[in-house]
């Protein structure tokens, strides 16, 4: 069932949880993220990353016609979302292409720059139904999923978020409050307390980047202070590696089923801590 993102966080908003945004690079991921979401019976966004196509990951012209047909297929509220879009041309070709939300990251630019493009995205995703996600703040460099990263971030200051929502009419709001991209050998230290100072003056659903690295008990701080959209990718890509380095495969295709396995497994836990459910017993 695909929807928007303004349409599957308001079930977040309701419920008072957070919806699991996961990027989906291949078919087997894809695979593994929406079969783990019918399993749970939850709503789930699945997401492209213009990165991935930088660094030769996925092509957005191969993977959407794929990600919108499953979306359209599945049993569960489905969100096709662009992740980290950077440039106007790159946007539209999602929204072209079906997405039904975009993220434009104008963060690295002036504030100004910002909420221009930010709006002019926002007034062209209008046209397709389809909703937008900005970013105000800075979690430094952008994630490849490989490795450490030490771009310094910068806290996203509330009353800018304020004017910045206001100004640019967004669906969704990227807020920075301590976490990072990618898998960090750093304890990351999160300010709380600057999630719910953002909460208090925007009206709309705040979004945590960089959440691979957080214990169960930090996700579900985040979540009560007001974050309701948890992008999560670089501890699935790995886990999923480190099967795969265990069990010694000699056939490809035993590869992509231990891998998305693996996936499965994971996103299935995640999406139990973000919607607040224990996990079962054994």
């Amino acid at each position: 069932m695909l929807v928007s993102l303004k349409q599957i966080l308001k079930i977040a908003e309701a419920r008072k949880i957070a919806i699991g945004s996961f990027n989906t690079p291949n078919l087997e991921s894809l695979q593994a993220i929406l079969g783990a979401a019918e399993e749970l019976n939850e709503p789930v966004i699945i997401m492209h990353a213009q990165l991935h196509e930088d660094i030769g990951v996925c092509k957005l012209d191969e993977i959407a016609p794929i990600m919108v047909y499953m979306a359209e297929k599945a049993s569960v509220p489905v969100c096709v979302h662009l992740d980290h879009g950077t440039d106007f041309g790159y946007v539209k070709k999602a929204l072209d292409a079906g997405f039904t939300s975009v993220m434009f990251d104008g963060s690295e630019g002036g504030i100004e720059e910002n909420i221009a493009n930010t709006a002019l995205v926002v007034e062209t995703a209008a046209r397709f139904g389809a909703s937008v996600e900005g970013e105000v703040g800075s979690l430094g460099e952008r994630a490849d999923g490989y490795g450490d990263h030490h771009g310094e971030s910068i806290y996203t200051d509330p009353m800018l978020a304020q004017r910045f929502v206001k100004e640019t009419g967004i669906d969704a709001l990227a807020c920075a409050f301590g976490t990072v991209h990618g898998i960090s050998s750093k304890k990351m230290v999160l300010d709380y307390d600057r999630i719910t100072m953002i909460k208090e003056v925007v009206d709309v659903p705040l979004v945590m980047h960089g959440a691979s690295g957080l214990t169960e008990d930090e996700f579900k701080e985040t979540i009560r202070r007001g974050i309701r959209k948890i992008n999560y990718y670089s501890n699935t890509s790995k886990i999923a590696a480190e099967v795969i380095a265990k069990k010694k495969y000699t056939q490809f295709h035993d590869v992509v089923r231990g891998a998305t396995e693996a996936i499965k497994e994971d996103i299935k836990n995640a999406m139990r801590i973000f919607t607040m459910v224990e996990n079962p017993k054994e």
